[in-house]
């Protein structure tokens, strides 16, 4: 089986930038080198997965690309077909429309596939938003949790605040989440009533783009600024 296995392609989770800047400032040589040679895909949206190979290699043939496309629309039971050209001996790509594959994404459900078929998984270095978000922020990176998207009902959504404020506090733990861009301005809103006064709050926004903005300050403090985070991408931390 060894021996069989070492002659298949490998995956390789190739992260994208954060925004529309130049991919090469943010990104490392080894994802140029890793796209040059594969054309194989699974991505989020085919269009922008296109482009970014493009920009990253502009004289790469289009036309040779073989894209499957992971989205909320796929079905699970498509999923292991995505892999069929790992086993033929091709590597294939995990590319999520922003940061690290499998980090808040779903190519996890692809890379969890790999290793139940014992295809190599190979993960390569660029940005995570989280991550930047987390080390900019000034709290504990040693013991965090990332939340993804609270409840959208306002009643569910204060008291899961309550409950990650509360947890902050008790466990000495950062606590991470994000919110869908345009409803980033109503969030905050909710945020600074619901917080206590003294927990710190991390906004993180447009990361590693020249617009990046990083400030972290009490709920009181915020409360005196205006900010405008209406359809810019955030990621937001509370320590207690």
């Amino acid at each position: 089986m060894a021996a069989k296995t070492n002659s298949w392609g490998s995956l390789f989770l190739i992260p994208t930038t954060l925004g529309d800047n130049a991919p090469l400032e943010v990104l490392p040589i080894s994802i140029k080198r890793t796209i040059e040679s594969t054309n194989f895909y699974i991505v989020e949206n085919e269009k922008t997965a296109r482009r970014f190979i493009k920009k990253i290699s502009p004289r790469k043939s289009q036309s040779s690309l073989k894209i499957s496309v992971l989205n909320k629309f796929t079905e699970p039971e498509e999923i292991p077909d995505f892999l069929t050209a790992c086993l033929e001996g091709h590597d294939v790509g995990i590319l999520s429309e922003a940061g690290c594959p499998g980090i808040a994404d779903p190519g996890a459900d692809v890379v969890k596939i790999a290793h139940e078929k014992r295809i190599k998984v190979i993960p390569l270095v660029g940005p995570s938003s989280i991550l930047l978000a987390l080390m900019a922020s000034g709290f504990n990176g040693q013991n965090f949790a990332f939340n993804g998207y609270l409840p959208i009902d306002n009643a569910e959504r204060k008291k899961a605040l309550k409950k990650l404020e509360r947890k902050s506090k008790e466990e000495n733990q950062s606590q991470i989440f994000i919110e869908t861009p345009y409803r980033n301005d109503k969030f905050l809103a909710e945020m600074l009533k619901t917080l206590a006064g003294n927990t710190l709050l991390c906004i993180a926004c447009e990361i590693t783009l020249p617009t990046e903005y990083i400030v972290t300050k009490t709920v009181n403090a915020w409360k005196t600024e205006k900010l405008d985070l209406h359809k810019k991408p955030a990621i937001f931390i509370l320590q207690a």
